[in-house]
C-alpha cells in the first residue's frame, strides 16, 4: 500500500476494497490497527491542534475520506483512484466482521442512536457477534468505558464521536482497549439509525456532502464551511506554488 505526504499528513493510497482486505488479514493475525480517514477539516484543523495531528500521525492506516482532498491530491501530481468513506468504510468492516466471526464494539452517540443502529446492524447482519455497545457521554470516566471495551472482548471498536475527540481518545487508549482494530466513524451512528439523512450519490460523487450538511443545518454548519474550505484553498495553492518552484529548481 502506497503512503504520501499531503500538507504534512500521511495519508495511504488505497481502494474500499483494498483496505477491507488489509483490515481483514490484520485483524486475524492479531495485528493491532489504529485507523483514521481525513478531509478537508481535518486537514486544516491539524494545522492549529497539535493533539489532533498527533493522533492521526499515529495511525496505522489513513484512509482519504474527501472528495476535496481526492482532488488536492490528483491537482499536485498523486494518483489517487478513489476515496474511502467513512460510512462506507463502516458498513463494509461490519459485514466483514459478520463473516469472520469477529466481535465488535459500537462506541458513541446518543444511547437511543448507538441501541437502534446497533439493532440494525444485528438485523441486517445476522451472524455479526456484538461484544457490547455504550453511548457517547462517557467523558467523567473514560478509563471506566476502557476497561468495558476491553473486557467485552471485541476485536473491532467502532468510536462515533465528533473530531478532534474520538480521534485523541483512541490515540491516548488505544494500548489498554485490548481490541485488533480501532476506527473513529463521526456521526455514522446516526445515518445508521435513520436520525441524520446522508447526501444523495451524485452530491458525494460532486464532493458536495459539505452543502448538504449546510442546507440541512444553515445556521450551525455555513460559517464553518466557509472558513475551512476558504483555508484549504490557500493551502492548496501554495503547496502548488511549492512543487512548481521545486520542479523548477
Amino acid at each position: 500500500m502506497e503512503r504520501i505526504n499531503l500538507f504534512s499528513c500521511p495519508m495511504d493510497i488505497a481502494t474500499m476494497g483494498e483496505t477491507v482486505s488489509w483490515v481483514a488479514d490484520r485483524t486475524s493475525k492479531r495485528q493491532f490497527t489504529q485507523h483514521v480517514v481525513v478531509n478537508v477539516a481535518k486537514l486544516v484543523n491539524m494545522r492549529s491542534d497539535s493533539e489532533l495531528a498527533k493522533s492521526i500521525r499515529d495511525c496505522d492506516l489513513i484512509n482519504i475520506d474527501g472528495m476535496g482532498v481526492v482532488w488536492a491530491a490528483r491537482f499536485l501530481g498523486h494518483r489517487v483512484q478513489e476515496r474511502v468513506a467513512g460510512v462506507d468504510l463502516f458498513e463494509r468492516l461490519v459485514c466483514m466482521s459478520a463473516e469472520k466471526g469477529f466481535p465488535v464494539f459500537f462506541l458513541g452517540g446518543t444511547e437511543e442512536v448507538v441501541e437502534r443502529t446497533t439493532a440494525i446492524l444485528a438485523d441486517r447482519y445476522p451472524t455479526l457477534d456484538v461484544a457490547g455497545f455504550h453511548h457517547g457521554y462517557f467523558w467523567d470516566d473514560e478509563e471506566k468505558i476502557v476497561e468495558k471495551i476491553h473486557a467485552s472482548g471485541a476485536r473491532l471498536l467502532f468510536v462515533a464521536i465528533t473530531s478532534p475527540k474520538k480521534e485523541i481518545f483512541i490515540d491516548r487508549w488505544k494500548d489498554k482497549l485490548g481490541v485488533d482494530f480501532v476506527m473513529g466513524v463521526g456521526g455514522t451512528f446516526d445515518v445508521v439509525a435513520g436520525a441524520v439523512r446522508r447526501a444523495p450519490e451524485w452530491m458525494q460523487k460532486a464532493g458536495l456532502e459539505w452543502l448538504f450538511r449546510v442546507i440541512q443545518e444553515p445556521r450551525r454548519m455555513w460559517r464553518r464551511y466557509l472558513i475551512t474550505n476558504s483555508k484549504f484553498a490557500v493551502m492548496l495553492v501554495k503547496a502548488k506554488i511549492a512543487a512548481a518552484l521545486g520542479s523548477t529548481a
